[in-house]
């Protein structure tokens, strides 16, 4: 017998509200989860747990619904709030604030930054720092990464800059392949009309955001924050002279990181030597 379906809540948050519209929607086309499936390219059980609330929709599936239902934007607008749910709490104020940036500017130590990780990287990282976490919840994390990544391929992207230590090219994150296609990816961001990536060698020896990552944003109404992130805790800033003292700090930085054409020549020999 089969289990009935599980009861939905759309009142409660606009995740459970996107699984319980495309149900709805779907059924009123008189399809079935197995035929939705074929039409946008995701698995029935995939597509199961969306309308139960179990997973966040993937960035690229809004579009698809809209276009198989003729529903206008109305799967993309309802994704662009259920995306924040899947974020802890304690990260939600810095996505409100990151969706509203102008100009990003991210120092990273150890790891590619979320904004720019591939998929294959950002699961690799999630299932190291998350061993008892279960399949399905290491992919909804992989998803919620991604959907942040939509920043910049929106109408008006913000200018992001970063400055990756060399630690981030040279440490091998999720195999060989993985980490051939993340370093391909950053390659392709070094020099762009709205992002740049350097690199900052090792012999440029100790400085001041040794040990953490550091992201600046300067958002719509002018406003400049900061957020500081180690192992697992993150903190806004927002005091205007303690964000211009890290303002400082990552300027010096990108004095000596190396140019956006060196950088790209450093990340491509990285990719060439043998692991």
């Amino acid at each position: 017998m089969a289990r009935p379906p599980r009861k939905l809540t759309p009142d409660r948050s606009a995740r459970h509200l996107f699984g319980a519209d495309l149900r709805h929607r779907r059924e009123a086309a008189g399809m079935t989860l197995e035929k939705l499936a074929e039409v946008v390219c995701y698995s029935r059980s995939h597509l199961a747990r969306i309308e139960t609330a179990e997973h966040v929709p993937p960035p690229d599936l809004p579009g698809r619904l809209d276009e198989v239902f003729g529903t206008g934007e109305h799967f993309a607008r309802l994704y662009a709030i259920a995306r924040h749910e899947v974020h802890p709490e304690k990260y939600r104020r810095r996505m409100e604030l990151e969706a509203r940036a102008r100009v990003i500017d991210e120092f990273a130590g150890h790891v590619v930054p979320g904004l720019v990780q591939t998929e294959g990287y950002a699961r690799a990282l999630f299932r190291v720092s998350n061993p008892k976490a279960s399949p399905d919840a290491i992919e909804e994390m992989v998803s919620a990464r991604l959907s942040r990544q939509a920043l910049l391929t929106a109408e008006a992207p913000p200018d992001l800059s970063m400055i990756l230590d060399e630690a981030v090219i040279r440490r091998t994150v999720g195999g060989s392949a993985v980490m051939l296609a993340q370093l391909a990816s950053l390659v392709e961001l070094v020099d762009t009309a709205t992002t740049t990536v350097q690199v900052l060698p090792f012999e440029h020896g100790e400085h001041a955001l040794m040990g953490g990552a550091l992201t600046l944003m300067t958002l719509d109404d002018d406003t400049n924050v900061a957020y500081v992130e180690s192992i697992a805790t993150g903190s806004l800033i927002e005091d205007p002279e303690a964000v211009s003292a890290r303002r400082r700090s990552y300027d010096l930085l990108r004095a000596y990181a190396l140019s956006p054409s060196k950088s790209a020549a450093f990340i491509r020999a990285a990719m060439e030597a043998p692991s």
